[in-house]
């Protein structure tokens, strides 16, 4: 696996390194799938959608000798070619007459659209546009989408698109949300490397208990999604530290310390008060067991 990392401009020239802006960082892994003949459509948000990687990605072939295809997301004030003139796209959106706009159903919900084709300014090949609307005669577009593949049909082009919310997005905001991809505070460009590496072995790991037909053993219930999981896998891993903690004392007559130690809770139970003694009975604690100021249970 291979990372990349953006550097900022006043970093590279405080070390000697080589700027790379974000449109040439975008090329990089473009070339190594396509290096690697890797099969499948380029996905991207409207950052990534200008002239120059729109122009990098259709110049590559697939192995069938065709261009290579994206689907992308289209900033509203981009310009395009409309009518022999240069126009914003969301003022061509404005200008489509709800009576020939399209239905299509997303799940439950019901969308209308219109598709064409048409030249954006320093893209050097035709493009397909389609304007998606929540309601018929809304005045504005929910979401516009770019792509070199002029001869698909919508569908296509939504489930191609739909692949990056899937692939890329879902994983980004559960691994900030619940796996701690966010929280890292390491300089050192290894660390950030691992750091990363095991929040993506948390998420395949927890991806793969939501692939169960049925519930683990230690679920209580069927996981659906990545915050669930990780919060069964909290109470699981909290009742067993318990259970264990509970076992070593009355089934073989442990000591307080030697739970703690064991639990590596020495340094956290020496600045804090002890509240619990764990004793083998409910009605006489043992004299090792017994802490200052604490009364046995």
């Amino acid at each position: 696996m291979e990372f990349r990392r953006f550097r900022k401009r006043e970093q590279c020239e405080a070390t000697g390194e080589e700027f790379i802006d974000h449109t040439k960082l975008c090329c990089q892994p473009v070339d190594w799938a396509c290096g690697r003949e890797i099969p499948g459509d380029f996905t991207f948000d409207n950052y990534f959608t200008n002239a120059e990687i729109l122009n990098h990605i259709h110049g590559k072939r697939d192995r069938f000798g065709r261009p290579r295809g994206y689907v992308g997301d289209l900033k509203f004030n981009r310009k395009v070619e409309w009518k022999g003139k240069l126009a914003r796209i969301d003022e061509v959106a404005s200008q489509i007459d709800p009576d020939i706009r399209k239905p299509f159903r997303r799940g439950r919900d019901q969308q209308w659209y219109f598709t064409t084709t048409l030249h954006i300014p320093g893209v050097n090949h035709k493009v397909r546009v389609v304007i998606i609307w929540n309601k018929k005669r809304d005045k504005e577009p929910c979401k516009i989408l770019v792509t070199n593949r002029t001869g698909w049909e919508v569908v296509r082009i939504l489930l191609v698109y739909r692949n990056r919310w899937t692939g890329t997005e879902t994983y980004h905001r559960d691994g900030k949300q619940e796996l701690g991809m966010g929280d890292c505070q390491l300089r050192d460009g290894q660390g950030q490397t691992r750091h990363m590496c095991l929040a993506m072995l948390a998420f395949s790991l927890l991806m793969d208990q939501l692939g169960q037909n049925r519930a683990k053993a230690w679920a209580l219930r069927k996981l659906t999604t990545i915050g669930e999981a990780c919060r069964a896998v909290l109470h699981e891993t909290l009742r067993s530290t318990i259970a264990w903690a509970i076992e070593q004392a009355t089934d073989y007559s442990r000591s307080y310390d030697h739970v703690v130690k064991r639990l590596r809770l020495a340094e956290i139970c020496k600045t804090s008060v002890p509240s619990l003694v764990i004793a083998p009975s409910r009605s006489v604690a043992s004299p090792e067991l017994r802490q200052p100021g604490v009364k046995p249970q």
